[in-house]
């Protein structure tokens, strides 16, 4: 029924028969790799091992009703047996939840990029309260944060920003934020009260580590550079800027907030390894989008996802048509109702498609 959590719980097995395998116990690095992977398995596997426990005891349950003949015991076996059909229809609900939610579900960190789009200082000060707003979010789930790369203006907003979100669940709940952000409102600067329109983008990468990712160090190309601008005016007398250039991808990568270049290219990494992975999940998610189109939405920044009235008060995700009149706490990190909707949004399109079976 579960075709891809039963792969990932193979997998498992896989995984653990390695660990007892003495040449491994040796290879501290291996080890460490195994043990990584069957963590983020080990929800799937545990489910699907409960699972299938269950109809096991379904299947003993039948027959000892049909072999019986006395009438209380037979009662009394029919009840046991509803009782375990009840769980197995609870228990099919949750491993939908966790089919649906593909590999998403297994990934606790991200790196979230904001940037200012369309709009001039406007849209730079859009981008610092979206920044301003997923903080508060974190701060409310209790999840972890550590700020990567920090570009600001002079009046207060940001060029861009890229930051590590690390939490049970943060990369699940955060998934569907890629894509075109709009606003709508009266800017400070404006003296005719006129609502302008602005924007901003924002992208969501899978963390990815070194298991995950292996990059050759031949396919990289670094360059060192002192740092420059109003994030740099503190580290600018050495070169500690990074800019790290994949070769194969083409994707490009620079750090500047740390004094340290070391810091900086480490960081430059973590998100050079997110943006591959990201790279590489979307040419899969390609080769499925006709099926897919009616799903949240594709992660491509270029989508608009979502407006921001603020004369209304109003929040309107495009995606799955919900309205929400209560910007103002939205933007102050009352997130909870918006994301529950697009997850649920989400689930019951992958259930009409027959997701199941791909997870």
């Amino acid at each position: 029924m579960f075709p891809g959590l039963e792969r990932k719980k193979a997998r498992y097995d896989e995984l653990e028969k390695q660990l007892q395998d003495p040449s491994v116990l040796t290879d501290i690095t291996r080890m460490l790799a195994i043990q990584k992977e069957m963590g983020s398995l080990a929800r799937i596997a545990m489910a699907i091992r409960s699972w299938h426990n269950l109809l096991s005891d379904i299947e003993t349950a039948e027959l000892m009703l049909d072999e019986e003949t006395d009438r209380d015991a037979r009662e009394y076996a029919q009840a046991e047996l509803n009782e375990l059909k009840a769980k197995r229809d609870a228990m099919k609900t949750e491993l939908e939840d966790i089919a649906t939610a593909g590999d998403s579900i297994t990934r606790g960190s991200l790196i979230m990029e904001v940037r200012a789009g369309t709009g001039g200082d406007e849209a730079a000060l859009f981008a610092k309260d979206l920044y301003d707003m997923y903080m508060a979010y974190c701060v409310n789930k209790g999840w972890k944060t550590e700020l990567i790369e920090f570009s600001p203006t002079e009046l207060g907003g940001l060029k861009e920003v890229i930051f590590s979100i690390t939490g049970d669940g943060a990369f699940h709940q955060l998934q569907f934020e890629s894509g075109g952000h709009r606003v709508q409102r009266v800017p400070a600067t404006e003296t005719q009260g006129r609502v302008h329109t602005s924007a901003a983008t924002v992208a969501v990468l899978p963390e990815a580590d070194e298991v995950e990712i292996d990059i050759n160090p031949e396919d990289l190309q670094v360059d060192t550079m002192r740092a420059g601008g109003p994030g740099g005016q503190k580290v600018n007398k050495t070169e500690s800027a990074v800019r790290i250039t994949h070769l194969p991808t083409g994707i490009v990568v620079k750090c500047q907030d740390e004094k340290s270049q070391h810091k900086n290219r480490a960081k430059a990494m973590r998100v050079l390894r997110s943006r591959i992975l990201e790279a590489q999940q979307q040419k899969a998610q390609a080769e499925r989008a006709e099926a897919r189109r009616t799903l949240v939405g594709s992660g491509d920044r270029s989508e608009r996802i979502r407006t921001y009235n603020f004369p209304q008060n109003r929040m309107t995700d495009h995606r799955c048509n919900l309205t929400l009149y209560k910007l103002d706490r939205i933007v102050a990190g009352d997130m909870d109702e918006l994301i529950t909707a697009l997850l649920s949004f989400d689930r019951e399109e992958r259930l009409k498609i027959g997701e199941l079976g791909e997870s």
